[in-house]
């Protein structure tokens, strides 16, 4: 009998656990400077988020995907022009991102509790696909786990042009992607 406590114990950490958004957020922020208004932070968000993790000890597997279609700024010119241009939506109408690992957590997960968490994965936008780290924290409620992650890369990265328009000086070369995930457990 004890043989089999012990197995047990042995066991349980590498028993994978999946997880499933259940809402969420993505955004991505550039600072801008523009005529007549100066510098300013053009910040997009879509809440057309969805995806599925599997965590077991600190390999993740899964993917996320966002529907880029459905960035949204304050500017509908703005928005119209990374969709045509920048992001070209028409042929590729969203970014997936795939975990591989996530460093942070305990193992086994808790029913509760903040922790630090850096999540490395590969990230797609368009056809380019590249290795993102991303850094933020994750809390645990029971069933639900809320994830705050971050991440910024220059644009060339994932050979995106930086935006050129007549109203627009100039955009910082760096991408700040944000996302805001509730995830219940499977």
């Amino acid at each position: 009998m004890r043989w089999l406590v012990w197995l047990w114990v042995l066991l349980v950490p590498v028993l994978a656990q999946s997880f499933e958004v259940v809402s969420g957020e993505a955004r991505y922020r550039v600072r801008e400077q523009l005529v007549q208004i100066g510098i300013a932070e053009a910040v997009g968000t879509t809440g057309a988020v969805k995806g599925l993790v599997v965590l077991q000890g600190g390999k993740a597997s899964g993917e996320f995907v966002v529907d880029l279609r459905e960035l949204k700024s304050d500017q509908a010119r703005r928005d119209n022009y990374l969709r045509q241009n920048t992001l070209q939506t028409d042929r590729f109408p969203t970014a997936t991102f795939r975990p591989k690992a996530v460093e942070g957590l305990p193992n086994p997960l808790p029913q509760g509790g903040k922790f630090p968490v850096r999540v490395v994965g590969d990230l797609t936008i368009r056809d380019v696909t590249e290795e993102v780290v991303w850094e933020g924290e994750a809390e645990f409620r029971g069933q639900e786990v809320r994830v705050v992650l971050k991440t910024e890369f220059p644009f060339e990265k994932f050979q995106l042009v930086q935006p050129r328009v007549p109203i627009l000086l100039s955009v910082e070369n760096r991408i700040r992607l944000e996302v805001d995930l509730r995830l219940r457990r499977k």
